[in-house]
């Protein structure tokens, strides 16, 4: 093809590796992507992809591995500013005695925004182009998502108890209702109901969370089964278990993000398979409070779509979705004595594609193929810690740290070129975080 008939485009990006996750397990050697609009136009090997397109700019990843970027299925990134506030203790006592004190004297506006801002930061440093966040003040996380660009699923709280957000059920409702409105048709920030747990909300507001979610098609993502504790505890104020009670609220559907499910029998297992319910495995808090285990293989195998997130990094302590999936496979294969248990692909496609579908952004999100949106993180693979390369998706998962990322884009647009991020200030990240701990302190 002629210089004069070449099809132009955006970006092209050249890669020693493409890892497009769709197909399962396929691994491209000297592939290119093409952008256009924000969105993926071709992949094609790299020799076709020069002769068929004349870029505005051409990215040459010579010793990279180019994926989907990373999305955390679960997160509270304001908490970012409560990073190390209260370690090594029980979920129960960490929530009353530490956390919800703490967030009674430092909830804000001012204190979301800053804490989601410092979450930018670290997830697009770690490859992560997109989030499902659940914490309160949704318009002021939603607007600083949007103002820098990022990718996220916001979450609109609904607890029983009053905050600083809102006094009552029927408010917080009121105020998802306008914050969604807001939203609705956004490029970048979507909205889904976030009830935090069963024990912290009642079904009075659970059934009108059911009826809404049905009404407006939006997820319901919520803390389910995370202790045996709060297992035991609904058994003896509800009389059943909380999965039950939630099947019988209407709740136990597709529309359903369930977090931690750590305490699960095979006939919840089953259900949330027929149901087509999404888990989030969110390995490292729940071993770092000694929850439990998920039974990530027991629930991948009866065909649940599971995926991967972090949990906040006040019980984390961090955002690093690369060490998230190395725990996950690892755990998986312990929990179930089953060495190939969460292979690499599948661990892969748990913080890629399935985060994704759990998002009901699977048509968009998730995988590396024509029409869907650029959303792509590079990771370097000629670190002394990653080589031999015989297997580019086990050294992701396995060998790879994020301090291997080198360039992430967000529909398309540079957020993190050659470690560097694009259009974010460090120095005035680390100066908020600072005086965020100095008030948090007392």
């Amino acid at each position: 093809m002629s210089p004069t008939t070449q099809v132009k485009i955006d970006t092209l990006i050249e890669a020693r590796w493409v890892v497009p996750v769709e197909p399962h397990g396929v691994v491209l050697e000297q592939h290119a992507v093409a952008l256009a609009g924000g969105r993926i136009l071709d992949l094609l090997p790299i020799a076709e992809a020069r002769q068929k397109y004349a870029p505005r700019e051409t990215c040459r990843l010579d010793e990279h591995a180019l994926i989907p970027g990373l999305i955390n299925a679960h997160t509270h990134n304001p908490m970012t500013l409560m990073r190390g506030i209260a370690d090594d203790l029980a979920l129960m006592t960490w929530l009353k005695e530490h956390i919800w004190p703490a967030e009674a004297r430092a909830m804000s506006a001012e204190f979301v925004h800053d804490g989601v801002e410092l979450a930018i930061a670290e997830m697009l440093r770690g490859g992560t182009t997109c989030c499902n966040e659940n914490y309160f003040f949704p318009d002021a996380q939603a607007a600083t998502y949007r103002r820098y660009g990022f990718r996220a699923m916001v979450g609109l709280p609904v607890i029983e108890f009053p905050s600083a957000w809102a006094r009552s059920p029927d408010e917080y409702l009121d105020k998802a209702l306008a914050v969604h409105d807001e939203y609705r048709d956004d490029a970048l920030v979507g909205t889904a109901f976030a009830p935090h747990a069963p024990y912290t909300v009642s079904n009075t507001s659970f059934e009108r969370i059911r009826m809404l979610s049905d009404q407006l098609d939006l997820a319901v993502h919520m803390h389910v089964h995370e202790t045996a504790q709060e297992v035991e505890d609904s058994r003896r104020e509800h009389g059943v278990r909380p999965m039950t009670r939630l099947q019988g609220l209407g709740l136990v559907n597709d529309h359903l993000i369930a977090v931690h499910m750590t305490q699960l029998d095979e006939a919840e297992i089953r259900l949330c398979a027929e149901a087509g319910v999404s888990v989030v495995h969110c390995p490292e808090s729940n071993l770092k409070l000694a929850s439990g285990f998920c039974p990530a293989e027991e629930l991948r195998k009866a065909g649940v779509n599971i995926a991967i997130g972090t949990d906040g990094c006040a019980s984390n302590n961090d955002l690093d979705m690369f060490g998230e999936m190395r725990t996950a496979a690892l755990l998986a294969k312990g929990v179930s004595g089953d060495a190939s248990a969460l292979d690499a692909a599948s661990t892969l496609r748990a913080a890629t594609l399935n985060a994704a579908r759990a998002l009901g952004w699977g048509d968009r999100l998730g995988s590396i193929a024509p029409g869907k949106l650029a959303d792509l993180t590079a990771v370097r693979l000629d670190a002394l810690e990653t080589l031999p390369v015989f297997s580019v998706t086990s050294q992701l998962i396995y060998a790879c740290g994020r301090h291997q990322v080198s360039d992430v884009w967000i529909a398309g647009v540079p957020k993190l070129a050659a470690g560097v991020l694009v259009d974010m200030d460090p120095a005035a990240l680390r100066a908020k975080a600072r005086e965020w701990g100095g008030r948090l302190r007392g």
